[in-house]
């Protein structure tokens, strides 16, 4: 373990398991204060364990206004670095848009934008007031591209990420405050994604592993990695970036 982080106390939503706990581990591992986030209690618990006694669940439903609020009352105004991780596509496959429901469709948003946005308000104050702050946004490659998973309310959020991003980022820059975005590629790391997987057959897998320019998929350390250097003391003057961390399109 080493200190870069010590004394910074961090956020991660969404840290039950994939990229959300690696992100969560590897802040703890390097001396932050995480609180664990998601509304998956069991795996977060192991979450928490995993990171030891510089991490500890909380249980946030990141699509609760209320439930936010309360949160914003309790620990908002001590966190110093945001992870806004929690998203997914809440279930869903590929529909015609004939046939999406008004209720499929917010419940896509919610999480993966509407929830940034709550979370990000609910954290700005302390971090104004400290004049120090980084947020840090998971989007999706397809908040650049088209998604792999045809739902049109999943990349329409991520995009709609991605423009928040850069909008906070001046807006919260006079407070030395920096927002940045990383956009992972495909990556095997949570359930929706190992069915994704297998529902593209063996030779839907050879051909998204060829359109990469490395050749293999990436792993959820590799997310954590690129969140860490923008938390860090590295990107000091960098905000309102999106990093894609794909092996390369």
């Amino acid at each position: 373990m080493n200190n870069r982080f010590a004394n910074r106390r961090v956020l991660v939503t969404g840290a039950a398991h994939g990229f959300g706990r690696a992100i969560a581990l590897a802040f703890a591992d390097q001396g932050a204060s995480v609180l664990a986030c998601d509304v998956i209690e069991d795996e977060l618990v192991e979450t928490a364990r995993l990171g030891g006694a510089k991490c500890r669940p909380y249980r946030l439903d990141v699509t609760d206004a209320g439930v936010i609020d309360r949160m914003k009352a309790e620990i908002g105004a001590e966190i110093d670095i945001l992870v806004n991780n929690a998203g997914g596509v809440r279930g869903q496959t590929g529909q015609p848009i004939e046939e999406i429901t008004p209720q499929q469709w917010h419940a896509v948003v919610d999480v993966n934008l509407t929830a940034v946005f709550l979370m990000a308000q609910a954290v700005a104050p302390g971090m104004k007031a400290r004049r120090w702050g980084r947020i840090v946004n998971i989007s999706s490659g397809a908040g650049l591209g088209i998604s792999l998973t045809g739902i049109q309310a999943y990349a329409s959020a991520k995009a709609g990420q991605i423009g928040l991003t850069r909008q906070l980022a001046h807006e919260l820059g006079p407070w030395n405050i920096t927002v940045n975005n990383v956009a992972p590629g495909f990556v095997r790391s949570n359930p929706a994604t190992e069915r994704q997987w297998e529902a593209m057959g063996e030779a839907g897998q050879a051909k998204l592993v060829e359109g990469i320019a490395l050749k293999r998929l990436g792993e959820a350390a590799d997310i954590a990695k690129a969140v860490l250097f923008f938390a860090s003391d590295d990107a000091n003057w960098i905000s309102g970036q999106v990093l894609s961390v794909d092996g390369g399109k």
